[in-house]
């Protein structure tokens, strides 16, 4: 059956057991998936844009008022990348505790307060402590990609994971529109000089970052159970509401190792009776069940079983940390977003090289389109490896999808590097290429995250992300250590990226055993 464009509108057939979306409707943000959905990705991309608020003005109008070198730039670009690495190392874990939409709210209002202390700075020192702060933002896309995960069952989590991370991560395109504009009108409109401008400019992020921040804590649910801290319950009961007689299929408040159990526990005496009480409680609370997914009973006890975040031990969530599955998708995103961060801080400097008479307003706003076709590239990585998944009913698909992007986007870079063209036409089509599956396999990777260790999602996600700002550290030392020789840095990243996907991609998708994530 083809895509019915109803579901971008109509309430969503949802599982059962854990409340899970099985399509997203995103034009209704009267329905609570809808709302999420759209708290996700727009609250990702405010944050992005804040994230990404400096270096729009940074080679101009800060670098001249704070007298900057090219090398404290770099620096700061570097710290920047290294709090968000911290943040979201914590996220992940700070998720599975305290839920998505707690951690997500909590990064915007950390994040926004040194957004509205940039106009403090005096000094290089001063600008890398702000930084810093302010790229507690970044690790928003942790609790981003949670939640919706959280929102959106598997059949779609890829293209609603996708979705809300490449909308979200146009910000760091649409920042090169705005914050100029913003310091332009400053300068222009309200006559103010350069080193109250670009100080007053961030103002406009922080109202805005703490404006999504209260929205989406206080129209928005915490998953669709309901509450965060009640989810084992509710699911328990989900199961009882429908007849199936599993007695303590989901731990309260839950433990994230394996259930060796197969089977349906059989209730016995005073247990059956206690059994049938609550059953007849659930339904009389959850009521008729409308577009409702039809499951069999084991489908409905492996969801239960496998597929519901927990808070784990530090011993249970070092084994998820360490798991090969786990190395896969961290490896990768280390090489593609990493790579995405790394490029978007200098291409901007890379196209005024080589093309010296675009200007510094031409250069940039080439370079912000790298950052604007996430729009469409990584949901169509998301997108297609859902269907890949739909068509062969195997995650393997959606990992061979994921190392024949990077391939791809390897080969593209070390085009880039090795010609290093003059040519409009061809840099511009090769940085398009390389864009296009570089971003869609940034989709397709955490179109393959919600699979490995579902009821631990949280820890993967923060391991992939922390591992794909990582990358962008690693990537930007490279290129701060190689001064403007931006062609010979994209063909090493090229170069690394076949490499490293070549390294893993032997490595099985789904732990051996695992229940749920199928």
């Amino acid at each position: 059956m083809g895509f019915n464009i109803a579901t971008l509108w109509k309430a969503p057939e949802i599982n059962p057991v854990n409340g899970k979306a099985r399509s997203i409707p995103v034009l209704n943000p009267f329905n609570k998936y809808g709302r999420v959905f759209f708290f996700s990705w727009f609250g990702f991309m405010i944050a992005f844009l804040s994230w990404y608020a400096f270096p729009p003005l940074l080679s101009d109008a800060i670098k001249h008022d704070l007298k900057l070198s090219q090398n404290e730039i770099a620096n700061s670009n570097i710290i920047a990348l290294t709090a968000t690495l911290l943040v979201r190392l914590c996220a992940g874990p700070a998720c599975d505790h305290f839920g998505p939409k707690i951690t997500f709210a909590a990064c915007l209002l950390l994040g926004a307060i040194p957004s509205a202390l940039a106009g403090t700075i005096h000094n290089a020192l001063g600008l890398y402590f702000v930084r810093f702060f302010v790229g507690i933002l970044g690790g928003s896309f942790v609790p981003c990609q949670v939640w919706s995960t959280g929102f959106f069952d598997k059949n779609i989590v890829g293209t609603g994971n996708a979705l809300t991370a490449g909308w979200g991560n146009a910000g760091g395109g649409i920042t090169y529109f705005v914050m100029p504009a913003i310091y332009d009108s400053l300068r222009t409109n309200q006559h103010l000089n350069e080193h109250v401008a670009w100080r007053v400019s961030f103002i406009v992020p922080f109202i805005l970052i703490t404006a999504v921040a209260i929205g989406l804590f206080t129209l928005c649910p915490d998953c669709p159970t309901g509450k965060w801290s009640e989810r084992h319950l509710a699911i328990q009961q989900n199961l009882q509401a429908h007849g199936v007689r599993a007695d303590h299929v989901v731990d309260v408040p839950g433990s994230i190792t394996d259930k060796k159990e197969t089977g349906v526990t059989t209730p016995t005496g005073s247990t059956e009776k206690r059994m049938d009480e609550e059953a007849d409680l659930a339904k009389a609370k959850h009521g008729s069940f409308n577009n409702e997914a039809t499951m069999s009973e084991q489908q409905m006890l492996d969801s239960a079983r496998g597929e519901v975040v927990v808070k784990p031990s530090f011993k249970e969530a070092m084994n998820v940390v360490f798991s090969p599955q786990t190395l896969v998708v961290s490896a990768c995103y280390f090489c593609s977003f990493g790579a995405e961060l790394a490029i978007n801080s200098i291409l901007g400097a890379y196209y005024l090289k080589n093309f010296p008479k675009l200007g510094q307003t031409g250069t940039g706003q080439w370079a912000a389109m790298f950052g604007l076709l996430n729009v469409v590239f990584r949901p169509l990585g998301g997108i297609f490896s859902d269907f890949l998944y739909k068509k062969t009913g195997k995650v393997y698909s959606k990992k061979v999808l994921l190392h024949s992007m990077a391939v791809l986007t390897g080969a593209f870079q070390i085009a880039i590097g090795v010609l290093n063209s003059k040519s409009h036409s061809t840099m511009f089509g090769l940085m398009a290429g390389m864009a296009f599956f570089l971003e869609a396999g940034n989709g397709v990777n955490f179109s393959l995250v919600p699979h490995i260790h579902p009821f631990a999602n949280g820890i993967i996600s923060g391991c992939a992300g922390a591992a794909g700002n990582f990358g962008g550290i690693i990537f930007a030392i490279i290129f701060r250590y190689n001064g403007k020789n931006y062609g010979k840095v994209m063909w090493i990243i090229g170069v690394m990226t076949i490499a490293i996907n070549i390294a893993v991609c032997w490595i099985k998708p789904i732990p051996k055993g695992q229940i749920g994530g199928r």
